[in-house]
């Protein structure tokens, strides 16, 4: 579907980037429009790919998992990735895996309540059938993580 975005679909982005739970009726009484419009308009953006659903952030820091490492791992061959990548999901740690070009073959992120457990994880890792080797880099601060600073400024 090509769906084309104008001022009115932008302003509702806008709002629901920055609290995705602000119900159609408060959009629409800030855009001096009918919920029905806001409804209609988000299930457009919904059925054109826009809006992929809404997210829950958690805090894994909170619920004891503050130890992120950040894993490059290289492959015996390329053609290996995708199975690698299958295993890698079962291992609910790893949050994030992409397939990248250079160094790596996949660049994963793992959370850990510690570098014991860490370490546990990455022998895991490791242990995957076609891992040729890994190579880990600890991280020792979160900076800054706004999956929504590129949507506001493409939309300002």
């Amino acid at each position: 579907m090509n769906y084309e975005i104008d001022e009115i679909d932008k302003t509702i982005l806008l709002y629901l980037i920055e609290n995705t739970r602000m119900p159609f009726t408060e959009i629409a009484k800030k855009m001096n429009v009918s919920a029905g419009t806001i409804h209609v308009r988000v299930k457009k953006l919904e059925e054109a790919g826009i809006i992929k659903g809404t997210t829950l952030i958690t805090d894994y820091d909170k619920m004891g998992y503050q130890f992120v490492a950040y894993l490059g791992l290289l492959l015996t061959k390329t053609n290996k990735i995708q199975k690698v990548v299958d295993e890698l999901y079962m291992i609910p740690n790893v949050t994030v895996a992409h397939i990248v070009a250079g160094k790596y073959n996949i660049f994963c992120k793992i959370r850990a309540k510690d570098t014991s457990h860490a370490k546990e994880l990455i022998y895991q890792i490791d242990q995957i059938e076609d891992v040729l080797r890994t190579e880990s880099m600890i991280s020792l601060e979160e900076s800054f993580n706004d999956k929504n600073r590129l949507m506001k400024a493409i939309f300002k």
